[in-house]
């Protein structure tokens, strides 16, 4: 048991819960329907990825998961929902990037604690974010595209959905990194800056692979590189950032987590059954044809630390861009 761990099994005894108790109740668990908040809407990546793990994890745990979603607030109305659950193993946090790391360097108060208010149940997978242009554009690579831009300053458009979001934190870190000084243009969202490059509005755009796959596949955009540390499965031909721009990694990550209080053995049975899917050759696969890796990291002390390492990054990176919370 982590540190982290005991501690929120001491807070429930301190709120009149025996530790035979909470085993006790752990043993029993799942004897009814878990609930799965999602800070996104039905048919979004995050949704499609939690469905997927629910629809195998049931059997299993021998009770459905329950997807609830609650999207808006850029993550705020889900979390704070589930932060406000009880923490009985029954209504369980499927959480994004921005939910739990982002958020913080984006606004100056909130309803919520991402470090206080959930524990880690298991890291579920890297979604890696990529630039793109449409297939018919003279600009073949991200080298390309780089010296464009530089031999014309603040002329090129680099789409991406806002100066505030992933997408758009991501195409400020790129213009800095580069210096090529593209013209960052933000949109309502990233179907509508992918729609604009599609119709040579704008020269290229920063969105998640996984909205854009199909559309490379479909032959109607070109990947120039992804965001991930290294070349993604799948599309081993496209270069990576980080081969141009060292240490370059910045992907979104799907983390199952629970309410503070949770206990760890509810936990402990929660972590073992994911990675047990996330290992599995045709799951992996079957999420990767949505555009997310699935990442098995172990055990939730193992998430914890990856967290806890993403923070420290944001806060450099928040730092770099010159991003202020509001």
């Amino acid at each position: 048991m982590t540190r982290r761990h005991f501690l929120h099994t001491a807070l429930a005894t301190a709120a009149g819960l025996s530790t035979t108790t909470l085993w006790a109740q752990s043993a029993a668990w799942p004897d009814k329907p878990i609930k799965v908040v999602l800070s996104q809407p039905p048919g979004s990546g995050p949704d499609n990825v939690a469905r997927l793990l629910g629809d195998r994890i049931s059997k299993p745990l021998g009770q459905p998961w329950v997807i609830d979603n609650k999207p808006g607030g850029q993550n705020i109305i889900g979390a704070q929902a589930a932060a406000r659950s009880p923490a009985d193993g029954y209504t369980l946090y499927f959480a994004t990037t921005a939910a739990l790391v982002t958020n913080k360097h984006l606004f100056k108060t909130m309803p919520y604690d991402p470090q206080k208010d959930f524990v880690p149940v298991a890291f579920v997978a890297k979604s890696p974010f990529a630039v793109l242009v449409r297939a018919e554009s003279p600009i073949a690579s991200i080298q390309d595209l780089i010296a464009r831009a530089k031999a014309t300053p603040g002329k090129l458009s680099l789409a991406n959905e806002g100066p505030r979001t992933f997408g758009g934190i991501i195409a400020r870190l790129i213009n800095a990194r580069t210096k090529m000084e593209a013209n960052l243009v933000s949109y309502a969202s990233v179907s509508v800056a992918v729609q604009d490059v599609l119709g040579g509005h704008a020269e290229a755009v920063v969105a998640d692979l996984a909205s854009t796959a199909q559309l490379v596949r479909q032959g109607r955009l070109r990947l120039l590189a992804v965001t991930a540390g290294k070349r993604v499965a799948g599309w081993e031909q496209v270069p990576a950032l980080s081969e141009l721009l060292p240490n370059f990694e910045m992907v979104g990550w799907f983390a199952l987590m629970a309410p503070t209080g949770t206990p760890t053995a509810v936990i402990q049975k929660l972590n073992v059954e994911v990675n047990k899917l996330l290992a599995e050759p045709e799951f992996a696969q079957r999420m990767l044809t949505m555009g997310p890796i699935a990442e098995p990291l172990g055990g939730a002390d193992k998430a914890e630390a990856f967290l806890n390492r993403e923070h420290e990054r944001w806060a450099e990176v928040a730092k770099e861009i010159g991003l202020l919370p509001e």
